[in-house]
């Protein structure tokens, strides 16, 4: 599995697949504000990308995978500012 806590931090690690989204969730919504930790993520299936906009968690670190890292990181972080300024 892709996604571990770790310490209250959602960790992604390596390619997530579509699989990984329910258990994204289900942390997440257990404890609303928990940071997800990027710094080791590869790719990231969009599932996984729908959960993170729609929960809009706080993001550490930078994905390895360069398209997660130059497109979907910046998308995701401005979901997460909308959120903040809307909630």
């Amino acid at each position: 599995m892709s996604v571990r806590l770790e310490r209250g931090v959602v960790h992604l690690v390596g390619d997530c697949v579509v699989e990984d989204a329910e258990a994204l969730i289900d942390l997440l919504q257990a404890a609303p504000g928990r940071a997800v930790d990027l710094g080791a993520a590869g790719a990231l299936h969009a599932a996984v990308v729908q959960v993170l906009l729609a929960l809009a968690p706080p993001f550490l670190g930078e994905p390895e995978d360069d398209f997660t890292r130059l497109w979907v990181l910046p998308a995701l972080r401005r979901a997460a500012s909308h959120q903040s300024v809307i909630g």
